[in-house]
Order: structure tokens, then C-alpha cells, then sequence
């Protein structure tokens, strides 16, 4: 099967319920306007220079995810255009988020990413960092950055069981969190949850994933 029917696959496997974001990072932009032309414009990639640079070579209507880790003195390259950050995992990177977006006039969603695997490689918050950054002063203060989410890794293992549980796991913390929106500042509005890759995104969705990010299972294995 081709890009497109790839895509139209997955698209009918998750809707109505989560958006397909197509991870681009290493695919040139051939195989993305391959995606573009049957009509696909939600890109995920993991390093903002490779963003950047396909952002200028392709059609401006495209919605651009940085999914990766992101370094704060990244974030000005891209703040002009990205539609969304899901690795947002300190105070300082939202405070440089905000500092761009402003600079850019524009507001920038963003999720704040949750540690939720078995492997100390990945990144992100733990319950206690994110329930405390929630209800900072600071972040009460940023005018051009909204939180509308979670995202997480899940562990690179093929336990499904263990996958479902680790998805769940946010779910249930998303699920708390919104329950207690009234104590968040008006920039907080969670609507979105991130979690689910190529291997486990149909697990992911039905634990309650709205937004999964598929690449090999699109394009092929790198």
C-alpha cells in the first residue's frame, strides 16, 4: 500500500475518537507532499531544524507538531509557525515558549509532557512537577501560551499489558486534573491527550488517546 491509503487506514481505524499526527522526522519532503496531495496537512517532527526546513519548502496550510524533546533555545526558529509543542516538560521551556510566541504575536498550544514509562530515557514531568507548574504564578501570567493537554511515551517493550497500563495511567492523571480545572488558570484548558506510536497507537486510542503520532506504519521503517 501506498502513503495515502496508508494514512486513510489508520485515519478510519482511530476516528472518531483521536487525529492521526504523521511523524515526518528523516522522510524527505517528497513523501510528505506524496501524504499532502491525497489531501493529509497534521505533521509531527521530532528536531526543530528539520521542521524549519521543511516548513519553507512546502504549502503554508500545513499544521506543524514538534513531538521531540525540545531545547529552549530552539523553540525561536519555530515559534513564527508550529501548531502545536508536545514535549513541553519545564517551567523555563513553557517561559521561552511564551517569550517567542509573543514576540510572534500569536498563542501556542501546548501539552505538557508526563513520564509515564519503565526507561530512564525518556522525558518528562512527574505528577507532583506537573500539579505544581499548574498552579504557579508564573504560569498564570503567560498570555501567549495555552495548555490544552497531556502527552506520553509509553515503555519501548512489546507487554501490551504493560503499554495499556501505562496509557491508562495518564488517562486516569488527565481525567483527575480536568476534574479539577477550576483551581487551574484560564490558560489551561485540557482537551487533548498524546500518547500512541506506529507499534501501539490502536491500544492507546482506546485507552483514550485523541491524538497519535504514527510514522513507519505510514512511510516504512526508517
Amino acid at each position: 500500500m501506498g502513503i495515502a491509503e496508508n494514512i486513510q487506514q489508520i485515519v478510519t481505524e482511530i476516528s472518531p475518537a483521536a487525529r492521526l499526527i504523521a511523524v515526518t522526522k528523516t522522510k524527505p519532503v517528497e513523501m510528505l507532499m506524496e501524504a499532502y496531495q491525497a489531501g493529509f496537512k497534521r505533521y509531527g517532527e521530532n528536531k526543530v531544524q528539520e521542521m524549519v526546513g521543511k516548513y519553507e519548502q512546502m504549502p503554508k496550510d500545513i499544521e506543524w507538531h514538534l513531538i521531540g524533546h525540545l531545547q529552549s533555545n530552539k523553540v525561536k526558529y519555530m515559534a513564527s509557525f508550529v501548531a502545536m509543542i508536545h514535549s513541553v516538560d519545564s517551567l523555563k521551556l513553557l517561559q521561552e515558549i511564551n517569550k517567542q510566541a509573543a514576540k510572534n504575536n500569536r498563542v501556542i498550544d501546548c501539552l505538557l509532557q508526563v513520564f509515564i514509562a519503565q526507561e530512564e530515557t525518556k522525558f518528562g514531568l512527574s505528577e507532583e512537577e506537573l500539579e505544581e507548574l499548574l498552579v504557579s504564578e508564573e504560569l498564570k501570567s503567560m498570555q501567549n501560551v495555552r495548555i490544552v493537554g497531556l502527552m506520553g511515551m509509553a515503555s519501548n517493550t512489546d507487554d501490551e499489558a504493560q503499554v495499556r497500563l501505562e496509557f491508562r495511567g495518564l488517562k486516569q492523571l488527565f481525567d483527575k486534573l480536568n476534574a479539577r480545572a477550576a483551581d487551574f488558570p484560564a490558560n489551561v484548558d485540557f482537551k487533548e491527550i498524546s500518547m500512541g506510536m506506529s507499534g501501539d497507537y490502536l491500544l492507546a486510542v482506546e485507552e483514550g488517546s485523541t491524538l497519535v503520532r504514527v510514522g513507519s506504519a505510514i512511510f516504512g521503517s526508517r
